[in-house]
């Protein structure tokens, strides 16, 4: 070291020895331990291996993780360590009774961390905050259910109420609460798929005619090739990883591509198969740049061109395209006109990485494109998925076996909860349905997205939000100022399972009426009942809870829809007859056969398929219902990200110890980041570059159209990440998000693509 004393003050420069790597392959035995961990520690041994039994099982229940598949051929242990985490959380021992909440005030509570406030366990009873209180305090279910009929009775307008979902709420639970939005006047109807996949539905409604994804778990077992975009199914879909091992095992060639070297994509060890050494899983890693997928996309789909133009007819399908494809030679005149250097220079690749991953697109039979939110939370979100639509198209990767687009969902029902019409642009097709069925007419206007939502809030325009599941305040982009919007509210209303974020920034009267959840038990009229969701893949299943309920108090998802709907409406005037749905749920199913395509004779379908039954999808079977009769090219350009001296691109993520904004724990165990997380992961070179060290905290400014946010206190991580790339955890770096910055047509936040500074704290 020099011995200049200015430099003595100078942090030392980051070496390779200081990047966070995990050295181990996903799953083995550590996941095998943090399992029994996570149930020793909630649940306990007994109620814990009760409900880990039943997990994903046919006379089981759905897990309430994500929506990856399950295969018909189940084993005893049909789940993964972050499912079982998702079963612990909700099968806890802990409780939230009455008595907690006259010990805690709201004002104490916002104090607590997130991670705090799950550990509490579950709510017991329905509470009540009045205004001007900063407690909650006990009320009767029936009071509960008459304040939230008078609030929507009084309204001025249907439109001042709004009904959010979260993806964990059951198809019978979904369809019950947009008839309600709907009789009341109100397509407002946002949903957590507005935050994460609609960029998928958008674009590929627009490309396919379809929003959902194209194959299935048996595709996946059977094709060639597997290009995994933006994802990272080691922490967001475990039990993919198993359907990959098995893919590779049989010689699939496996292309990953994210800018983040995550180990669930470098290899997997069984927890099973301990006495075997881990699979090697990516044959082709590419870390490109944040938000540069268009630019590699092309750089694929040029080389596609450049191998047909040497071995003319065996590359490109050219009958498909000819006959049942439109816009091909406007795609090859922008593929034409695209520079390798364009593509160089934003994606941070070698022309070598990306002509080796071409080289397994040209030379597979089959073909599957997989992606996650690192594809759909760009402000060209759309882009994305349909450049990715367009590099299926041009092999004819789509309608066979083998082959076809998988967005992986990651809530359990997000998918489901749109089939039942949780969306607030519902098609003139579905509200005819609906209208004919219950006898009103449904309104037109389109509602509020979550965008528009919080908009309507902050402005006034809104005066009523209710939340079935979630946590808006901590799941939305723009973090104070959506708690803000929400407390602008006369009255906010949380059908919640766990104490969160959004039961302490609230309108002037708030509700949380708990509610069963997956893992329990639902009695109806004295009769078990079951409700049914459906997974990524587009399969409707039965889930049946079989542990005791947390409390006798706790109401069913269905059941509380019902009781509201019976309070908001007069049984005289009303044309839905509400009391038809209040008891066990067939009526429910009965009511969705008549309105929803593919689930005719619903009730007797679901009982005869102890799997399941597929839902039509027309993208499968080469019947495009698009505005052309045809599969789309869609032509893009390449959007650079122009930054200024100094900024980086930042891109949230999630922890190995979190599902969504449920905080489990406070570890990162595949990135080896340990008790935790206020982090922000760097390249060691951009450290060095802005003077910083690894450890050092610093703060964290975001910059959008002249505004800047700021989000202080975050540790230096360095990690194998792209220079001019950053990665923080949401919900915690969701107050860097800005409202206004989010995917064109879609509206997705646009949470991996946020420009931010460094500024080590004076």
């Amino acid at each position: 070291m020099s011995d200049d004393p200015t430099s003595k003050n100078l942090p030392a420069p980051t070496t390779s020895d200081d990047l966070t790597d995990y050295k181990k392959a996903a799953g083995g035995l550590d996941a095998l331990i943090s399992t029994t961990r996570k149930v020793l520690e909630q649940p306990g041994l007994i109620r814990g291996t009760r409900a880990l039994a039943s997990l994903n099982q046919t006379e089981g229940f759905d897990c309430p993780g994500c929506a990856w598949p399950d295969p018909d051929d189940r084993s005893t242990f049909e789940f993964c360590e972050n499912g079982a985490k998702a079963v612990a959380d909700e099968a806890t021992r802990f409780k939230v009774g009455p008595g907690f909440f006259n010990e805690h005030s709201i004002t104490e509570l916002r104090e607590k961390s997130d991670h705090w406030l799950n550990k509490q366990g579950r709510i017991t009873h329905p509470v009540v905050r009045r205004e001007g209180s900063d407690h909650y305090e006990p009320i009767e279910w029936d009071e509960a259910f008459a304040l939230i009929g008078k609030s929507l009775k009084e309204l001025d307008h249907p439109d001042q109420a709004i009904f959010y979902t979260s993806g964990r709420t059951s198809n019978e639970a979904a369809f019950l609460y947009q008839l309600l939005a709907r009789q009341l006047g109100t397509n407002n109807l946002p949903d957590c798929s507005n935050m994460c996949h609609e960029s998928s539905g958008t674009g590929m409604n627009e490309s396919l005619g379809v929003g959902k994804g194209t194959v299935s778990l048996e595709d996946v077992e059977t094709t060639d090739a597997l290009f995994i975009f933006g994802q990272n199914p080691g922490t967001n879909h475990p039990r993919m990883l198993s359907a990959l091992q098995a893919a590779k095992r049989r010689g699939a060639t496996i292309v990953a591509i994210n800018p983040l070297k995550e180990p669930g994509l470098v290899a997997f060890q069984h927890p099973k198969e301990l006495y075997r050494r881990p699979t090697d899983l990516a044959d082709h890693y590419l870390q490109l740049r944040t938000g540069s997928d268009v630019a590699l996309l092309k750089g694929l789909m040029k080389c596609l061109l450049a191998a047909e133009e040497e071995r003319p007819g065996e590359v490109l399908d050219h009958d498909f395209i000819a006959h049942q494809t439109s816009g091909f030679e406007a795609h090859r005149a922008d593929l034409e006109a695209t520079s390798w250097k364009t593509i160089l220079e934003e994606t941070g690749l070698t022309r070598a990485q990306i002509e080796a991953a071409a080289k397994v697109a040209i030379e597979a039979k089959s073909l599957i494109a997989c992606w996650a939110m690192g594809l759909t939370q760009h402000k060209h979100g759309v882009t994305n998925i349909q450049q990715v639509v367009n590099f299926l198209l041009m092999r004819g990767f789509m309608g066979r076996p083998g082959s076809g687009a998988c967005p992986v969902r990651g809530h359990s029902n997000v998918q489901g909860d749109r089939t039942m019409g949780i969306w607030e642009k519902p098609t003139d097709a579905f509200l005819d349905r609906l209208g004919t069925r219950f006898g009103f007419e449904p309104p037109r206007e389109h509602g509020f997205d979550t965008i528009a939502a919080i908009e309507a809030m902050e402005s006034g325009k809104a005066r009523v939000f209710m939340a079935m599941g979630g946590n808006f305040v901590m799941a939305a982009p723009d973090t104070e100022r959506t708690a803000r919007a929400m407390e602008r509210c006369e009255l906010t209303v949380q059908i919640s399972t766990k104490l969160n974020r959004s039961h302490l920034r609230t309108g002037g009267t708030a509700l949380i009426l708990p509610c069963l959840g997956r893992t329990e038990r639902d009695m109806q009229a004295g009769r078990p009942q079951f409700v049914t969701v459906e997974d990524s893949m587009s399969v409707v299943r039965a889930s049946r809870g079989h542990l005791p309920p947390a409390s006798e108090a706790l109401l069913s998802e269905p059941r509380i829809v019902q009781k509201i709907a019976k309070a908001s409406f007069d049984a005289e005037t009303s044309p839905v007859d509400w009391n038809l749905f209040d008891g066990p749920y067939d009526p429910i199913r009965d009511a969705i056969a008549e309105v929803i395509p593919g689930f005719e004779k619903f009730n007797r379908r679901i009982r005869k398929y102890p799997t399941g039954f597929l839902l039509p999808n027309g993208a499968r079977e080469r019947d495009f219902k698009t505005s052309t009769g045809r599969a789309n090219f869609v032509v893009s350009p390449i959007e650079p990200m122009v930054l200024d001296e100094g900024q980086l691109i930042m891109m949230t993520i999630r922890s190995h110890d979190q599902y969504n904004t449920t905080v489990y724990d406070l570890n990162d165990r595949y990135r080896g980041i340990a008790n935790k997380r206020r982090v922000v992961l760097l390249n060691p070179d951009d450290i060095n570059a802005r003077g910083l060290r690894v450890g050092q905290n610093v703060d964290l400014f975001s910059h959008f159209e002249g505004e800047e946010r700021r989000a202080d206190g975050f540790e230096i991580v360095a990690y194998d990440i792209p220079r001019g790339c950053a990665a923080t955890y949401f919900p915690e770096a969701n107050a860097l998000v800005p409202l206004g910055q989010y995917a064109r047509k879609s509206r997705t936040p646009a949470s991996k693509s946020v420009v931010i500074s460094l500024k080590a704290p004076a």
